[in-house]
């Protein structure tokens, strides 16, 4: 087992893999950027060293600087999480040429399956079901050809996509030219690369994926699925597990599919699988997250799993130490995704202090988070304040766990998601169960507002990150008083209270 693990990213998940180390009696390694330096990651870590300035393309993504500190600190590890450096082959390659090992799949198995017309490639050799579509990068001349062979609507998406960015959907003729624009920019500021391809779109489809994990002995399972489908611009808010109107042989059919899938790639550690799925319980696979997933913890809830032990474990060489035959469903399990975001104004970000956190507790409930009272929200990083997880024994006790949980869960400071999460937990839509990815837009158009203009979203985080400046000036300015005996100084308020004592005398 490893000495030491370095974790290579911030927030709620450096949290979780920290507690995880600890638990495995592993020295848990923080890195931190300039704005960082009090976060919570870096407070339970067992070390921390500076990686940056605020931006993380000069901090978490350095990756020569990452593996630097891991080298200097003598990490045998390295647990990239979710985001910046985890789907980075070339960053999994540099950590092998060190000596460190990267928790998670190798940089080749990464590049196949981060690029989607290489998995498409890859699953329909492989015999998984795939959308109707192409399986190579398209010129726009290539893209309407195909677009009319397989008939409107379609889906215009980026090769190296993911997390709903680069992807367009097109159901007019007179739509095409301009989605093709706007994916090819968006892919390229996103991901560096404008391929695009174009999919079939699936009417009413429900988004549903298998997690899977897979160790170095030739033991591949899956952990059952989760339901994605309540889905705001393609990204998800709200999951559960398992997934509604599943059936049992719908849900062999799927696990059969994502094991058989990781198995073509000969695939090592926590993977997801994603899927549609059509009315008709037909499924295609979509994509290959080839790390953990933000949403694994409602997996854990109705499985016993630790996922993040498991990858530690794996990547240390052990095997899974379980077989697909002891694995049961216990329960429901549902998370909402807690942004310091405004769901009255567009999800416009809502940056500041925290200056009331006060999260839900009691049976069933979990919270994962990265913040604490009188911790910042940055303009710099994803704006999750925390993960709300709740489990029951049937789905209705878990949605009922749900309600009271974000009654309790307490932020001001920053205005936050939870008020649009009281109201899907309202639905009568959502509670009977009978919902696809349309949900958002068909029953709470209100939260459905169309992408907020890119010089509006400047504009906001220009005046966040000013208003942070002036913050952090004052603070700078206080500590100065402080150290020099100004008026900010605790010796000159204890001269005050010690005179304010002896006049009471």
């Amino acid at each position: 087992m490893f000495q030491k693990v370095l974790i290579a990213n911030r927030g709620e998940i450096a949290v979780r893999i920290i507690r995880a180390c600890h638990e495995l009696g592993i020295k848990a390694v923080a890195i931190y950027s300039d704005v960082d330096r009090d976060a919570l990651h870096v407070r339970y870590a067992d070390e921390a060293y500076p990686c940056g300035p605020p931006p993380a393309s000069e901090s978490y993504l350095v990756s020569e600087r990452v593996i630097e500190i891991a080298k200097n600190c003598g990490a045998d590890a390295i647990h990239p999480g979710y985001g910046f450096l985890a789907e980075n082959g070339d960053f999994a390659d540099a950590c092998a040429a060190a000596g460190i090992t990267f928790i998670g799949p190798t940089g080749d198995v990464m590049r196949k399956m981060g690029d989607k017309v290489t998995a498409r490639q890859t699953m329909e050799a492989a015999g998984v079901p795939i959308v109707p579509g192409t399986t190579e990068r398209l010129s726009d001349k290539e893209a309407a050809a195909w677009a009319k062979k397989i008939g409107l609507p379609v889906m215009v998406k980026a090769s190296a996509g993911g997390g709903g960015k680069g992807m367009r959907l097109v159901r007019e003729d007179s739509e095409l030219e301009q989605a093709l624009a706007r994916a090819r920019s968006e892919a390229k500021s996103s991901f560096g690369d404008d391929g695009l391809y174009i999919e079939k779109f699936v009417d009413e489809p429900r988004h549903v994926e298998i997690q899977v994990l897979a160790d170095s002995h030739g033991n591949t399972i899956h952990l059952f699925e989760r339901e994605c489908s309540i889905q705001r611009r393609h990204q998800k808010v709200i999951e559960e597990a398992p997934a509604n109107r599943m059936t049992p042989e719908l849900r062999e059919k799927m696990g059969q599919a994502a094991v058989a899938a990781a198995k073509a790639v000969d695939y090592r550690g926590a993977g997801t699988c994603e899927f549609l799925v059509n009315p008709q319980g037909e499924f295609f696979f979509l994509e290959m997250n080839t790390r953990v997933q933000v949403e694994h913890a409602i997996t854990e809830a109705i499985t016993g799993i630790d996922i993040v032990k498991a990858m530690i474990r794996g990547a240390a060489g052990e095997p899974l130490g379980f077989e697909q035959k002891d694995l049961k469903i216990s329960g429901h399990a549902i998370e909402a995704r807690i942004y310091a975001e405004d769901p009255d104004n567009k999800f416009l970000p809502s940056p500041g202090e925290i200056l009331v956190y006060r999260p839900a507790g009691g049976i069933g409930v979990r919270v994962d988070s990265g913040v604490y009272q009188g911790a910042t929200v940055t303009v710099n990083y994803d704006p999750m304040v925390a993960k709300l997880v709740t489990w029951g024994i049937d789905r209705q006790e878990a949605i009922d766990r749900m309600r009271r949980a974000l009654r309790e869960f307490v932020v001001k400071g920053v205005k936050t998601s939870i008020p649009f999460h009281q109201q899907v937990m309202r639905h009568p839509k959502f509670i009977e169960g009978h919902y696809d990815t349309g949900f958002i837009e068909t029953y709470m158009k209100d939260f459905a507002a169309a992408e907020v203009d890119p010089e509006v979203r400047r504009v906001a985080h220009t005046l966040a990150a000013i208003a942070a400046y002036r913050r952090d000036k004052h603070q700078a300015e206080r500590a100065s008083s402080i150290q020099t005996g100004g008026e900010g100084s605790p010796w000159k308020s204890f001269g005050r209270r010690s005179q304010m004592r002896g006049s009471l005398r």
